[in-house]
């Protein structure tokens, strides 16, 4: 087991509150070169009923909600979850001035406490590659499904964030190498889910991160907590992006993000996909 789904290690460390996730999002919020930002990007692709009930299962903070607050259809049934109450609780706190009502509960994504056929969407935005049993988790999703719904998985691809795994290397050769994408990528995505959904498709997100200022980047880097020899020497991180920052001028980060949509197939399809079997 990796330490991406290893559920131990992600409550009682980078997923007890939302400290490390906060880090991470401010590094792209603040230095990608796309500036129609992920969640907008993402509530684009919600293509969905004026009347439709959604779950999101690994909210976070819940800033896809709270990005898109004036764009939520008055008819959306939202109910937010995550496996970590801490995260859990930073959404509803970040949501709870706005004027619509969300539904909040913690919950695991291998076992959802909901009856069958009971959501129109069901959104899984860059944590799927959190779950130790990925198959257990999108047979739950399925069945929650509607006839015709959809999932939305987000996720990375194989070279995101490459040129930071290269700056930790350089201080430690033998930090873990594993990425989200050796778990559920956009490489082979679309293969774990085609075994629940008749239809998948992907979609892309173009950007890049161009970093210009030491220290958030050190902070990205720490709160990854991918090494404790980077992890205890944090000024020689810092000497060393510096020094290259200098050289370059920035520091060029690919991105390799986007969307897997999986469609549901209606009743008459799941009926002559068992006879078939």
């Amino acid at each position: 087991m990796s330490w991406f789904t290893d559920q131990n290690y992600l409550l009682s460390d980078q997923y007890k509150s939302a400290s490390n996730l906060s880090a991470r999002i401010q590094l792209h919020r603040r230095f990608s070169t796309n500036k129609y930002g992920w969640t907008l990007w993402i509530f684009d692709h919600l293509q969905l009923p004026p009347e439709s009930r959604i779950l999101d299962v690994g909210c976070g903070p819940g800033n896809l909600w709270l990005d898109n607050l004036d764009r939520i259809p008055d008819g959306w049934d939202i109910t937010l979850s995550d496996f970590s109450p801490g995260m859990l609780q930073q959404a509803q706190d970040n949501l709870s001035d706005c004027h619509r009502r969300f539904v909040f509960g913690v919950i695991d994504a291998q076992a959802i406490p909901s009856e069958d056929e009971a959501f129109d969407a069901v959104i899984a935005n860059c944590m799927l590659y959190h779950v130790p049993d990925r198959p257990k988790a999108l047979s739950e999703i399925h069945r929650v499904l509607k006839p015709g719904g959809r999932l939305y998985a987000a996720t990375n691809g194989r070279d995101h964030l490459r040129e930071i795994r290269e700056l930790i290397s350089a201080i430690d050769p033998n930090a873990d190498p594993t990425t989200a994408a050796s778990e559920f990528g956009l490489e082979d995505g679309s293969d774990q889910l085609s075994q629940f959904f008749p239809r998948v498709t992907l979609h892309r997100y173009e950007d890049a991160l161009v970093v210009t200022e030491v220290e958030p980047l050190v902070a990205y880097i720490l709160s990854t907590k991918r090494s404790a020899l980077v992890s205890e020497k944090p000024k020689a991180l810092a000497r060393l992006i510096e020094h290259k920052m200098k050289l370059e001028g920035a520091i060029f980060i690919t991105k390799d993000v986007g969307m897997f949509e999986a469609v549901k197939g209606c009743r008459f399809t799941i009926h002559f996909e068992k006879e078939m079997k």
